[in-house]
């Protein structure tokens, strides 16, 4: 018999709660039923297994990181867009650093089309879009901005930067201001010079 009015939606955000609380890994069908105090096989009439159930937190927490973003990038560009795109991630991760873990989970094909990466990606897009990359920049640009976020957040999640000067802040401000600059005077391929801007060019 199930108990206390589960569904799979509660389980799925008392997943994510416990995430944020014991760590992403730690989250199991078992450990879910110790939370609620029920038998573990009260819970396979809504989740399958450990495995979907850490997928199912996964979506949420992807859901929840685009609502976020959109929110923090709506009315901006360029240099206000990227610093607030940027910040949005790390705030979710600070806040929730169980869901971020989660967010990171390897999905199925059939998991990510289902999920909110796709909008992640069309946001991240439209920044870009005003430092006026094409295709393929674009796409390295995206990698490049996910590969520095993730890699600052996480090496400062595990306290990396605990006991060193300048303060954290300071290099998370610095860092944006040195990805602004590269995405405003990106290389073309093999490292030659770009395209000098028609008013920087010497005049015969």
């Amino acid at each position: 018999m199930v108990r206390v009015g589960l569904t799979t939606e509660r389980l799925t955000r008392a997943g994510a709660e416990l995430a944020d609380e014991v760590g992403f890994d730690q989250v199991t069908v078992s450990a879910l039923a110790r939370h609620f105090d029920v038998k573990v096989a009260s819970l396979y009439a809504h989740v399958r297994n450990s495995r979907d159930l850490k997928a199912r937190i996964a979506l949420l927490a992807l859901e929840e990181l685009a609502d976020r973003v959109a929110a923090a990038l709506a009315g901006r560009a360029g240099k206000d867009a990227l610093t607030a795109f940027a910040h949005a991630y790390r705030d979710y991760a600070r806040e929730h650093p169980g869901r971020y873990a989660a967010a990171q989970l390897r999905l199925t094909p059939e998991e990510a089309a289902a999920s909110a990466g796709g909008r992640h990606a069309q946001m991240t897009r439209a920044i870009l879009r005003g430092y006026d990359l094409t295709e393929p920049d674009q796409t390295h640009a995206i990698r490049l901005l996910g590969s520095v976020f993730h890699g600052y957040i996480s090496l400062e999640a595990g306290g990396s930067f605990d006991h060193s000067a300048p303060d954290p802040q300071e290099s998370w401000s610095r860092v944006l201001d040195a990805l602004d600059a590269l995405l405003r005077n990106w290389p073309a391929p093999g490292g030659a010079p770009g395209p000098t801007p028609a008013n920087d060019r010497l005049e015969p």
